[in-house]
């Protein structure tokens, strides 16, 4: 494996102890801030970025008496260069702190802290999607049917809300995502579903800061052909994004495959991309420029007739014929799993994400596990200690 780590990506913290960087445990905290009376510790390094963002899994204490339960995460964000770029920042967390759904880690507090602006988020006792996917992957199968369908319904519930929500005057914000993809989910202890990472998202609140017109924010593995092309938002791309993860969710593998698409024809416009995108930007721009129902088939073709209608309905190329909302295609999902696999529910998803994470951790050596996710290259020891209590 390259020692090297290519902008954007994450390094596994024990690269950092190996430079010998000191490194948070539960026994040798490292103690960050106090917030309303509260007292917040690092106790693991979770994903450090080359471009200075750091997760940290905290606990909290109050001023006087015990650990308050639970857990919690601190994204230490990356400072930005420019004021514009600071700008957008804090209206990007102003944007989160206004989210408020089962399905969407919660924002609690911002702190400035040793000249960086920490994030205060809801703890997820449980592995990315990525890591999941990494997991059937080793073993030969992707996940089942009905964990698929319990999992998109739910995400689109989520984007739902986002794409609706208003501000205290009852106009609507815009919210887009932008990046919907498997490293931003993540499947809790007891089965919940949570979308995180609202940093890239776009709002069409008046005023606000927007991204340069020629950078693309987020994964472009998973972005709609609209996006790359720089045309008008709408949440249906979002929807595209979600019919994408779902195909990979499906069947273990992601829909699109860049190693034979040919150079392009003509001189594309110029982008840029904020960080190394998992498949090469160009190759995806040539690509989603013709792609089509038949390249949605041969991703979909041995699903189930049940499944397929909607993944085509979701990865239209035209905006204007995929789902008209995120509400629509989260009715089907639903259809589709009561139809199909009546009473799959939250214990369920959250004992098949447990068989997952039991069966690849003994193939962790053969793959490597949730590249860029929360738990990359394996399982990481929390998960591995309720593994065993279970």
């Amino acid at each position: 494996m390259s020692t090297s780590t290519p902008a954007g990506e994450p390094m596994r913290t024990q690269a950092a102890s190996r430079c010998g960087v000191f490194l948070p445990t539960p026994e040798r905290p490292r103690p960050l801030f106090t917030i309303e009376g509260i007292r917040y510790e690092a106790i693991r390094e979770l994903v450090r970025m080359q471009t200075g963002e750091l997760l940290m899994l905290a606990r909290r204490h109050p001023e006087r008496g015990a650990t308050l339960p639970g857990l919690c995460f601190v994204r230490r964000l990356a400072n930005p260069s420019t004021t514009l770029r600071r700008t957008r920042l804090g209206e990007e967390i102003q944007l989160a702190f206004r989210l408020h759904h089962p399905a969407i880690a919660q924002v609690f507090h911002r702190k400035v802290h040793q000249d960086a602006l920490h994030v205060v988020m809801e703890y997820v006792d449980g592995p990315s999607l990525e890591t999941l996917v990494s997991a059937s992957v080793a073993r030969g199968q992707p996940v089942s049917e009905p964990f698929a369908l319990y999992v998109g319904a739910e995400l689109a519930g989520a984007l739902h809300h986002a794409h609706t929500l208003t501000d205290d005057a009852g106009k609507p914000l815009g919210i887009i995502h932008r990046d919907v993809n498997p490293r931003h989910v993540y499947v809790g202890a007891h089965g919940e579903v949570k979308l995180v990472n609202f940093g890239a998202a776009y709002s069409v609140v008046i005023g606000r800061e927007e991204s340069p017109a020629n950078l693309v924010r987020g994964d472009v593995a998973y972005a709609s052909p609209e996006y790359l092309e720089r045309l008008p938002l709408t949440p249906r791309s979002d929807v595209f994004s979600l019919g994408v993860l779902l195909v990979e969710l499906f069947t273990g593998k992601h829909p699109f495959d860049v190693q034979d698409v040919p150079r392009p024809a003509i001189r594309l416009s110029p982008l840029r991309v904020e960080v190394l995108p998992s498949l090469p930007l160009t190759q995806m721009r040539v690509l989603l420029a013709s792609f089509g129902p038949a390249e949605v088939e041969a991703a979909v073709e041995r699903l189930s007739p049940d499944v397929k209608p909607l993944l085509h309905a979701a990865l239209r190329a035209d905006p204007e014929e995929r789902f008209a909302t995120a509400a629509d295609m989260r009715d089907v999902l639903r259809a589709a799993l009561v139809r199909r696999h009546p009473g799959y529910g939250r214990q369920e998803a959250a004992a098949e994400a447990s068989r997952l994470l039991a069966e690849g951790s003994v193939l962790r050596d053969v793959v490597e596990f949730g590249e860029g996710g929360l738990f990359p290259e394996g399982l990481e020891e929390h998960e591995l200690e309720r593994l065993g209590k279970k």
